[in-house]
């Protein structure tokens, strides 16, 4: 790569990116991808994956560009966010379209580490005589595709663990009772993050004590698969959890079972409960799940090593006494303040290449 040419291609790779976050919710199993064509430093095309199961982001980038500037295809660098795609899956391979109109560079942010594509389109690209650049905003990319990369490489669900305490530590009183620890304006975020995850998942106690809905209601987006552990089927089926409105998957000890809108899912035993209950849901593609309590599950979770992400709300009031917040340790990456509200965004301790983002 000549030295000059990279504060342009990060100019470009940064706008892709942007692109990319805009299919956010939507394209779960898929990665979201961002391109950008440029030609003389000009962008002529510019498209984002936007629904899964449809054109992916280099095929909108394309056919985005004007009529009077196909020609300048040959001449064109392509910025894309991932490693364009070598197979056929719901839509023709990306590798072979950027090859047929003789793109003459693609600057590519990730190598793909799913097995299906895993450099392959870089080595086609390359085999068509077209230059290839990567590693540009290769961590911002990798950030932003955590819960594809952590599916892929994990065979699991990027797991983002949420709850709401008081400003001494309590995330419910001893009856239980959580109502309302966060202000207005933080729930209707967590709504939002309803809308961006395809699953939402509560531990036995909450869906009892809370009767929780789990959809989206303060925001604009698709409800979650709901997800609820019950081992023992011990909640009521007059709760809203089970009410068909929308899929909703119960885990358990006791039980396979499959209605219109509700399948329980039996476990082995209990010492293998979680790992079995990864393996289905990768099995089911869900790529990502915020869970939203309770504390003892919550807890569980994290003693087993099992979450990427935790989002706490902490608020100005106090309880005394009540039922404490989970314990956990990890690095702190963000800080917001809603309101009176304090939001605290953690990542695990080992997960160098997303701290790294956050300490250049």
């Amino acid at each position: 790569m000549i030295h000059n040419q990279i504060p342009t291609d990060i100019h470009f790779m940064r706008r892709a990116l942007e692109l990319a976050s805009l299919g956010q919710g939507s394209v779960s199993p898929n990665p979201m991808v961002g391109c950008v064509i440029v030609h003389n430093n000009r962008i002529i095309g510019e498209g984002w994956h936007q629904k899964y199961g449809s054109w992916h982001a280099e095929v909108n980038a394309i056919h985005s560009i004007q009529e009077h500037d196909l020609e300048l295809l040959p001449e064109s660098t392509v910025y894309v966010t991932l490693e364009p795609c070598t197979h056929f899956g719901k839509t023709p391979p990306c590798s072979d379209l950027l090859i047929e109109k003789k793109v003459r560079r693609v600057v590519i942010a990730n190598v793909d580490t799913n097995p299906l594509v895993g450099g392959k389109g870089i080595e086609k690209l390359k085999n068509a005589g077209i230059e290839i650049t990567t590693g540009i905003l290769e961590k911002e990319a990798r950030w932003l595709n955590r819960r594809f990369f952590t599916f892929i490489e994990k065979s699991r669900p990027y797991i983002i663990l949420k709850w709401a305490q008081t400003a001494d530590h309590f995330i419910a009183r001893l009856d239980f009772n959580s109502r309302w620890i966060s202000n207005d304006w933080s729930r209707r975020l967590v709504h939002k993050w309803r809308g961006e995850e395809p699953a939402i998942m509560v531990g036995t106690t909450t869906a009892q004590y809370d009767n929780p809905r789990l959809n989206v209601r303060d925001w604009t987006g698709e409800d979650p698969v709901r997800i609820v552990i019950d081992r023992h089927l011990r909640l009521s089926p007059s709760l809203h959890l089970f009410d068909q409105t929308q899929t909703t998957l119960c885990y358990n000890l006791k039980k396979d079972e499959s209605r219109e809108y509700i399948q329980y899912i039996k476990c082995a035993s209990e010492s293998t409960f979680l790992a079995e209950m990864m393996v289905d849901l990768h099995q089911r593609k869900i790529q990502s799940v915020i869970v939203e309590g309770g504390s003892k599950f919550l807890q569980e979770l994290i003693l087993s090593d099992l979450w990427d992400e935790v989002r706490v709300f902490t608020s100005d009031q106090t309880f005394g006494t009540g039922i404490a917040a989970p314990a956990f340790g990890g690095t702190l990456i963000d800080k917001i303040s809603i309101k009176k509200d304090q939001l605290l965004v953690f990542i695990p301790v080992t997960d160098s290449y997303k701290q790294s983002i956050y300490t250049r």
